[in-house]
């Protein structure tokens, strides 16, 4: 049986406390062999201290043990900020001990001897809880990162004026912070959960496959790569701007409501120039101002805001309008379903050379079968983390 695999895209570690060596090496052989990482305490008191310097996704935790019990160590344990899932292990068949156990915030219970088919399915539930818990606590990082960011944003769109100290919190911001704030226009569009995360992984298979087999490999640098994906999210970052009975509109859009819509490019790029002036050079932030303001231009010069023609249009902003596009042939609409990957692609291969740089379709049809699979991943990682913070 294999592990769950875990948000941090390693080998689940486990932690083994228990003061039976015997008890420790059965279960470390058991745990190993089904590809698990372990590392071991025999106290309670040792077990503590690995907490302190390791983050496991599991801890197997006797109750019964000299020094400091089981209980007592649940007892120094923070619950609300324990990423990581508790089992109890004991010989004790006491519901009284279990339910203490539990009540102390311990996730699930293993009663000595066991076996071994059942041993291994808790501890794959176990892996998932703790995969749960890191969502949990991420989305809530966000939200703090987010609401701290949200008047900051406003007065941007409200005014257009910043102060030095505003340029300076945005400067000064992680990468996270910038994703959350962008997430605040994604947000309000109940049809693109998701969108964003996808968007990204699109622009870095693309930029990284076009490095190396395109005329364009001496442009995308290992910098080029890693900024891209990161400067994707704020394409459409102008939307806070944007009235909801616009963007939210379950049917067609009228002439004037879409010319609306159009201006969450210059929206959007304004503001990341405000930014910029203060620090030029910042590819990050040069790079998501090109492809908030140039993400719906199209290779024959069809696009908007500027109708701008062929390599006019800048190398991010070509490589963001094909992922941007793919993601929305394939998500669910309020008016239609997502499309199959083979809809989308005859769309897109249809659309070589109009709407799209020639090269960047290249690309995508080189890596159209992960692609394809990125899709569906990240599509089912959003939803599964939705489900669980609900």
């Amino acid at each position: 049986m294999s592990p769950l695999t875990t948000t941090r895209n390693d080998t689940p570690l486990v932690l083994i406390v228990d003061d039976s060596r015997a008890i420790r090496v059965f279960v470390r052989e058991l745990l190993v062999e089904a590809g698990y990482a372990v590392i071991e305490a025999d106290d309670g008191v040792t077990g503590l201290e690995v907490l302190a310097t390791r983050k496991p996704d599991v801890v197997l935790l006797d109750i019964e043990m000299p020094n400091k019990s089981g209980l007592e160590v649940l007892d120094e344990l923070d619950a609300n900020n324990r990423l990581y899932s508790v089992i109890l292990f004991t010989t004790l068949s006491s519901l009284d001990s279990i339910v203490n156990g539990l009540e102390r915030g311990a996730d699930d219970y293993i009663i000595k001897p066991f076996k071994e088919a059942e041993f291994l399915a808790r501890m794959t539930a176990a892996v998932r809880i703790a995969h749960n818990k890191r969502l949990l606590f991420d989305a809530r990082v966000k939200a703090e990162q987010t609401n701290k960011q949200l008047r900051l944003l406003q007065s941007i769109v409200s005014d257009q004026k910043l102060t030095e100290q505003k340029i300076r919190e945005i400067s000064e911001a992680q990468n996270a912070t910038i994703f959350a704030m962008a997430k605040l226009a994604e947000f309000r569009d109940e049809d693109t959960g998701g969108h964003l995360e996808r968007v990204k992984e699109y622009c870095w298979l693309l930029a990284e496959d076009l490095s190396r087999h395109s005329p364009y490999s001496d442009l995308i640098t290992a910098e080029f790569i890693d900024c891209i994906q990161h400067a994707a999210p704020l394409h459409d970052i102008g939307k806070i701007a944007i009235p909801d009975g616009i963007l939210q509109k379950p049917g067609k859009l009228t002439p004037e409501e879409f010319e609306k819509m159009k201006t969450h490019t210059i929206i959007g790029a304004d503001n990341l120039q405000l930014v910029y002036n203060n620090y030029p050079g910042n590819l990050f932030i040069g790079m998501g101002i090109e492809i908030a303001l140039y993400h719906h231009e199209q290779w024959d010069g069809s696009g908007y805001p500027d109708g701008l023609v062929g390599k006019n249009i800048p190398l991010p902003a070509r490589i963001m309008a094909l992922a941007d596009v793919y993601d929305a042939l394939r998500s669910d609409r309020c008016y239609r379903k997502g499309m199959s990957h083979e809809q989308a692609r005859t769309i897109i291969l249809e659309s070589d050379g109009t709407h799209f740089d020639p090269e960047v379709v290249m690309a995508f049809l080189r890596i159209e079968a992960v692609f394809a699979k990125t899709e569906q991943n990240v599509k089912e990682y959003c939803v599964n983390a939705i489900a669980k913070t609900h």
